[in-house]
């Protein structure tokens, strides 16, 4: 499976993450399949390559809930709302004691 996930890079003190398309059984550091985006949090600037990501995601790529967060703030999922991983889908609880 593929993951949309942030990759450390800068220096101490100094985090910039790229955002990569990675399968799930690799590290944080780990060998990635496509860089598809660049997120600065200190200048608060983003840099996607949207036709690459929605790329992923038509394929079955799932963004971490960071990605997701700043795709949506990026206006990427306009049309189509695309599920996070590791969402809790709360179900309403009946109760069968009477």
């Amino acid at each position: 499976m593929v993951k949309l996930r942030l990759k450390r890079c800068g220096r101490k003190q100094r985090a910039v993450y790229r955002i990569v398309a990675i399968d799930v059984r690799s590290r944080r550091e780990g060998r990635d399949l496509r860089k598809v985006g660049l997120y600065d949090p200190i200048n608060n600037q983003t840099h996607l390559n949207v036709p690459a990501i929605l790329y992923f995601i038509e394929r079955g790529a799932q963004p971490t809930r960071t990605v997701h967060d700043i795709l949506k703030k990026a206006g990427v999922f306009k049309d189509t709302e695309i599920p996070v991983v590791g969402t809790l889908v709360s179900k309403e609880i009946t109760n069968t004691n009477n």
